[in-house]
């Protein structure tokens, strides 16, 4: 195994917090669209902290598995499987009863086009996942997507920020939160609404986006000019420690970093790192999508990977041509338009 790979798998290694928080937390956990971007990595941290925790609980990984041989490799780890289409209400109904589901499921890339679709998956069938799971604790993803551009000066929208989602993917995401909060209220299911902005790991992500951009000298969009970003494994660890978080009525948490950067900023340092300049575009406007993760970090404190170390990784990853998926965040966005 090469160096990268070496320090690339130790970042993925749960922390002592995780382990710490698994052992408050009864019952097993099953993971809905497992076979998304993080649900594998969420999946195998989970079961890696179980087993050094020696605890009781089993990782139950649900998805329609599209990607050949991803239901394999999670078997392979030691995590139970079940091949389901959650829109397909016998298959969700059949589903085991348990204690502890993180929410995954959802559509954001396509939904220019197949808007009826997106609504399907972000707004119909978290009510039919709320009723089958009413006695369970639901961790629910979510998206800053929902906040409206913010002055950078102000810091990022609090959970106190009123949404105003632009466009029908930001819209639909409202729709997903509203339905679990009416559903927790109703069946006095514990829930947390995961607002999520934006999660990097080697293989994609902002990060990742801006460090091909440098690379092949393509010019970067300034328009949208700063960001929040956390590493995908800091993310996926907050998402089951947020089970503890779980309340009646629906906790709102945004999981970012805590920083607010400079696109030109982050563009710059892989520049230097490719030795190489960063071609840039437009001007930086006053309003950006941000998230204040300050509530996030109170509760789990920092994340363990810092930006300047994913930086570093992912900067190495592309130097060495390794593997990225091709799902872009489309971060620059500022008209809601996915």
């Amino acid at each position: 195994m090469d160096d990268i790979q070496e320090r690339y798998e130790a970042l993925l290694l749960p922390s002592a917090a995780l382990i710490n928080d698994l052992a408050q937390i009864d019952g097993d956990i099953m993971l809905l669209g497992v076979g998304g971007k993080m649900g594998p990595a969420m999946a195998r941290v989970l079961h890696q902290a179980i087993q050094k925790g020696g605890f009781d609980k089993d990782v139950i990984g649900v998805s329609r598995f599209s990607e050949p041989g991803l239901q394999e490799e999670l078997n392979r780890m030691g995590i139970e499987t079940i091949a389901a289409d959650l829109l397909n209400d016998e298959q969700l109904m059949q589903l085991p009863e348990v204690k502890n589901v993180i929410y995954l499921a959802g559509t954001k890339f396509g939904t220019t086009g197949k808007e009826s679709f997106t609504w399907a998956m972000n707004a119909y069938l978290p009510g039919r996942v709320a009723y089958k799971f009413r006695n369970s604790r639901i961790v629910v993803f979510s998206t800053g997507n929902v906040y409206p551009l913010t002055p950078v000066i102000c810091g990022g929208a609090t959970e106190e920020q009123n949404p105003e989602p632009v466009g029908e993917y930001a819209q639909s995401c409202l729709g997903r939160e509203r339905i679990f909060q009416y559903s927790s209220l109703k069946y006095n299911t514990p829930v947390l609404i995961f607002r999520l902005n934006y999660a990097n790991d080697t293989s994609y992500g902002v990060l990742l986006e801006i460090a091909k951009s440098v690379a092949a000298g393509t010019p970067i969009d300034l328009t949208m000019g700063n960001v929040n970003v956390i590493w995908q494994g800091d993310a996926n660890e907050i998402a089951i420690r947020s089970l503890l978080h779980c309340e009646t009525g629906g906790k709102l948490l945004n999981v970012t970093g805590p920083e607010i950067l400079s696109v030109r900023w982050i563009a710059r340092k892989f520049g230097e790192l490719f030795n190489k300049a960063p071609v840039f575009t437009g001007e930086e406007e006053p309003t950006a999508l941000l998230s204040n993760a300050a509530e996030c970090c109170r509760l789990f404190g920092y994340p363990k990977v810092s930006v300047m170390e994913a930086i570093e990784v992912i900067a190495a990853w592309i130097q060495q041509g390794k593997k990225t998926i091709h799902k872009e965040t489309h971060f620059q966005e500022r008209k809601g338009q996915f």
